[in-house]
């Protein structure tokens, strides 16, 4: 079954959009153990849309897909079908609609010419590739696929965790293979309306991505914070953060800064709405929702 229509917000002259893969509610206290239902229920802005009425966190996996006119940029390419060796077992050998759903939205695997990943986790580059006769080639063979080079290097020597292994070898190898691959600078500008800024902690290379056109700004944020509940308490740390105490600053420093400025947010994980404005809200923040 296809997905709803997705989502899509205007900044000047960009369009960017919203295609999901995957949206579930609860089960997400491997991720974010301060987050119980009890202390959910608390923040009055959590439900409907970010958690339900029992205190459970909603989580969604999803790509974004920037269009400036000339130029159509996918950001994070969730998990992908065919995939095993993943901690999560229903991540493993999974049969969705996420290329028909990127074409229904108007955006064909062939149309895209930049896929942007924020960092290399599991949920964020699987359609980078898709299993052919027995091979991992590109989903997107016409577009050239932009990683950050401290986040490359650090995964690449990286031989302590079997699960990365797996993802390194079926979703970021084959595309240096073919020749598509392009490391840059967490501060890379993309082209005149896009650029990368660095929100280091979650990963050494993690970074944001600025879409800016016509005085107006939007921000996509990576897994600098996995959920809103976070902007609300931005010491409740993922247990995926492999740098608490910068990924701690990190959260707060990028809140604050953006704190009453028109700037619209959009949560790589945040489910429903997913976008909005921040507030300052008592010692943290909150998500203004624009839809």
């Amino acid at each position: 079954m296809s997905q709803a229509p997705p989502l899509r917000w205007q900044v000047g002259q960009v369009r960017i959009s919203k295609v999901v893969e995957l949206e579930s509610t609860g089960g997400s206290r491997f991720l974010l153990p301060q987050a119980t239902p009890d202390e959910v229920q608390k923040i009055d802005w959590m439900a409907p849309h970010f958690a339900d009425e029992r205190g459970r966190l909603k989580l969604s996996v999803h790509a974004l897909i920037i269009d400036t006119g000339t130029r159509r940029i996918l950001v994070d390419t969730c998990l992908g079908n065919d995939k095993q060796g993943r901690g999560i077992p229903h991540w493993n050998d999974r049969q969705g609609t996420f290329l028909a759903d990127l074409a229904a939205a108007g955006y064909p695997a062939e149309s895209i010419d930049t896929v942007l990943c924020t960092h290399l986790h599991v949920d964020h580059v699987g359609w980078n590739t898709r299993l052919v006769d027995g091979r991992w080639v590109p989903t997107f063979p016409q577009a050239r696929y932009i990683f950050g080079r401290a986040e490359y290097e650090h995964w690449a020597a990286q031989e302590g965790r079997a699960d990365m292994r797996a993802v390194f070898e079926d979703s970021v190898r084959p595309i240096f293979d073919a020749g598509l691959a392009e490391l840059v600078a967490v501060d890379h500008q993309i082209c005149p309306e896009v650029r990368l800024m660095p929100t280091h902690g979650h990963t050494p290379g993690h970074c944001s991505v600025r879409i800016s056109s016509a005085g107006e700004e939007a921000i996509i944020t990576g897994d600098l914070a996995h959920h809103p509940c976070q902007m609300a308490h931005p010491h409740w740390n993922s247990l995926a953060d492999m740098d608490p105490a910068a990924a701690e600053a990190t959260r707060r420093a990028f809140f604050a800064g953006l704190a009453g400025k028109p700037v619209l947010v959009i949560g790589t994980h945040f489910a429903g709405p997913s976008a909005g404005r921040v507030q300052r809200d008592g010692a943290g923040f909150r998500l203004l929702v624009c839809w």
